[in-house]
């Protein structure tokens, strides 16, 4: 199995849009972000040139850091959301049968899934957040699809788990670790390694994650940034 490099997971935005997912991507100058439409993450500027490239990308954008972002005093800093990394080192369990009520959503499913992400808030999920990687879902009968996981970070080596939500109506029936363990083994089988970020304050999250074998990497921060509202020509 490859192993991804300790760079890319410390920057696993800047590892996949200059990676794996650079056809996701629009540049300006040095700066790199997804696609409007996929997401609004940034990749962390390193540079203030890199800052004024960054500018006209976007007006509102999440820069994932691992340690102090310098914002220039023409940018707003809106929220910082202190956050966790988890990695999942060991083999994931095999289902000893298919689970018939998992399906793979494409792009006729979403609608629905954007639906779902509008009741459970997961985080940044955009109409073609799903071009990022695999989504499986589980759908009801009566309320349609009630829980869903997916790809979202691909670097080398390593593809991040994102989007996990169930609907509260369904919950406590084990839909996300059904979910999360499938995914996670879709991405075992490439020969991947599974990783994943939640905000730090979710400890029920956090506990299920290492009851499924995750372990605790890193300690980055989701900061949100506003670009100034005249940015300089460059």
């Amino acid at each position: 199995m490859d192993t991804p490099t300790t760079t890319a997971l410390d920057d696993p935005l800047r590892a996949a849009l200059e990676g794996p997912q650079a056809h996701l991507a629009v540049r300006r100058g040095e700066a790199v972000r997804f696609h409007p439409d996929v997401g609004p993450f940034l990749a962390p500027p390193a540079s203030p040139q890199e800052w004024r490239d960054a500018a006209s990308l976007g007006e509102v954008m999440v820069v994932r850091t691992s340690g102090p972002l310098e914002v220039p005093g023409d940018w707003t800093l809106e929220r910082e959301i202190p956050g966790v990394q988890m990695v999942l080192d060991d083999a994931v369990p095999t289902p000893t049968a298919a689970d018939a009520q998992m399906v793979l959503l494409d792009d006729t499913d979403v609608d629905a899934m954007l639906a779902l992400v509008g009741r459970t808030k997961p985080g940044p999920f955009a109409r073609r957040t799903r071009e990022l990687g695999v989504y499986l879902g589980i759908r009801d009968d009566m309320l349609g699809l009630v829980a869903m996981a997916g790809e979202r970070m691909h670097v080398a080596g390593a593809c991040e788990i994102s989007a996990v939500c169930t609907d509260p109506a369904v919950r406590g029936h084990g839909l996300a670790t059904r979910l999360i363990l499938a995914v996670a083994a879709g991405i075992r089988a490439r020969g991947e390694t599974p990783f994943l970020h939640a905000s730090a304050d979710n400890t029920t999250a956090i506990r299920l994650y290492e009851q499924l074998g995750f372990r605790l990497r890193a300690r980055p921060s989701f900061v949100a940034v506003r670009a100034p509202s005249n940015p300089e020509d460059s």
